[in-house]
């Protein structure tokens, strides 16, 4: 089998260098961005061999070897048969709070076209191929793997015999029908990191010259050799013979300038060339946070791995301490059958010996440098992140600090102003696949638009609490200043179409 790239030969892409940055990617990148994903996500993992193993929070691999692996008495002196072992996935919460602060509300994207009437249609057939495409639940998923893996990217499909079939969009009519027909033949995915490698322009690090989505599937079909094994040796060696699999398919779909391509285990299935967006990828990339001259962004996992790993290993010392430390010991000299009596309250022990004594100790006392060091690690954890544990609804301080919402916002500023910065670059994305969609259906006639008809602004909702009076009297304002009625209805949750809205 061999790939078939003689189309792709304009942006240097052959089979020599797909195979390269397929391996480059499986050998290199996939490799850190399992273990972003593992920290986050972080699963339980049998360890040891049989089905009944023990089964581990997957952060247990970053404990140091005394709390993981059994050592002898003689090198260590803490060493027991079992260790306590205590993972607080304390990088979890914390990018759930992102994602709420992100897109907890559903977002507008308002249309800055010249002309009224068009720019309503584009308002509603654009909410109308988000809404199809998975709405809010795909822009909470899209802000997930963004901040996990530092970026994601948007894939826009087109099924461009429709389009071309699927009639003019008058910009004014209440075409509604019309509307979710156009809207079924458009649809936004979202390409996983693991999944997606990009062929970066060598003159700037921003533009694409392809784009290869590849990934492994299981099939609904058992592997052929291991089923015709099993067959074969079944009767003459049971006991050796493997259970059937299921069989694993690689697929790789190659997305270029004006061409697709869809290979099934480097055999070509489908093809198709795009004459509504000709010389573009239909690849639009979102950044978590912008990093200079890099295709991949900030992740917010990364810098926590390190701080993670040191609160779960003094964690588990510290389990470890109470454990042995827990209850009282009681050492007994010259009193005969103290180990066949059991300690007890109102337990009496009877001697003639005058020398005799019971000593008590251990019980598990304070250890203050290890609770500040605890507690420092936490910190750390709050400064870089910009998450501080009050975000996740853990309030320590006093709730009088927190009477007005000039002192919340004065609390969370690190991590409303790491908002702020990332809606920037989540903009860029949302906007950029707009147009991107724009762009072909005003290439299909479906609907006539204009470079400057195509530009967009995203309306953020404010992420934290409002009190519905203040709202209300927002609104009032808006109107006032005149913002159309309807813009400021859809703000408050609201539709003109609803019972009771004049």
């Amino acid at each position: 089998m061999s790939y078939r790239l003689e189309a792709f030969s304009s942006v240097g892409l052959d089979e020599a260098l797909l195979r390269l940055v397929i391996d480059e990617h499986t050998s290199g990148r996939i490799p850190r961005l399992a273990q972003l994903w593992t920290y986050f996500r972080n699963p339980l993992e049998p360890v040891g061999a049989g089905e009944s193993s023990a089964r581990l929070p997957a952060q247990h691999r970053g404990l140091p070897p005394r709390l993981v692996t059994p050592s002898s008495p003689v090198l260590d002196d803490r060493s027991r048969s079992t260790r306590e072992i205590v993972v607080e996935n304390d990088i979890a919460w914390r990018i759930a709070t992102m994602v709420d602060f992100m897109f907890g509300k559903p977002v507008q994207l308002l249309s800055t076209a010249d002309d009224e009437p068009l720019r309503r249609t584009i308002e509603r057939l654009l909410d109308a191929i988000w809404e199809r495409s998975g709405g809010i639940a795909l822009l909470q998923d899209m802000a997930l793997l963004a901040h996990v893996y530092g970026y994601v990217d948007m894939l826009v499909r087109l099924d461009e015999p429709a389009l071309s079939r699927a009639g003019a969009l008058a910009p004014g009519d209440d075409a509604s029908h019309l509307i979710e027909r156009i809207a079924a033949m458009v649809s936004i995915e979202i390409i996983e990191p693991t999944r997606g490698i990009p062929i970066v322009s060598p003159e700037d690090y921003r533009g694409l010259d392809a784009y290869v989505v590849h990934f492994e599937r299981e099939v609904n079909q058992t592997e052929p050799s291991r089923q015709l094994r099993r067959t074969l040796f079944a009767r003459q060696r049971p006991q050796a013979s493997a259970a059937p699999r299921r069989r694993r398919s690689a697929v790789t779909e190659i997305f270029g300038p004006g061409l697709w391509q869809r290979y099934e285990d480097e055999q070509l299935v489908d093809e198709a060339p795009s004459a509504l967006l000709p010389g573009l990828v239909p690849i639009v990339h979102v950044q978590n946070m912008a990093q200079p001259f890099r295709y991949e962004g900030l992740s917010e996992v990364e810098p926590l791995i390190p701080l993670q790993d040191e609160l779960n290993t003094r964690l588990s010392d510290r389990a470890n301490r109470v454990t042995m430390q827990s209850f009282k010991m009681y050492l007994a000299t010259g009193l005969d059958g103290f180990d066949r009596v059991p300690v007890a309250p109102g337990q009496i022990w009877v001697t003639d010996n005058p020398d005799a004594k019971i000593e008590s100790f251990g019980g598990d006392a304070d250890s203050p440098s290890e609770r500040v060091h605890i507690d420092e690690i936490r910190e750390a954890m709050d400064k870089i992140s910009a998450v501080p544990p009050l975000a996740g609804g853990v309030i320590r301080a006093k709730i009088g600090n927190l009477s007005s919402a000039t002192a919340l916002k004065v609390t969370l500023m690190g991590l409303l102003a790491k908002t702020a910065r990332k809606r920037v670059t989540y903009g860029r994305g949302l906007t950029g696949v707009c147009e991107l969609v724009l762009a072909a259906l005003d290439a299909a006639g479906v609907l006539r638009t204009s470079p400057q008809d195509r530009r967009l602004r995203v309306l953020w909702p404010d992420p934290l609490p409002v009190e519905p009076g203040e709202e209300v009297a927002a609104a009032r304002n808006k109107i006032e200043l005149g913002v159309p009625a309807e813009r400021v209805l859809g703000e408050l949750g609201y539709a003109a179409s609803d019972p009771g809205i004049a």
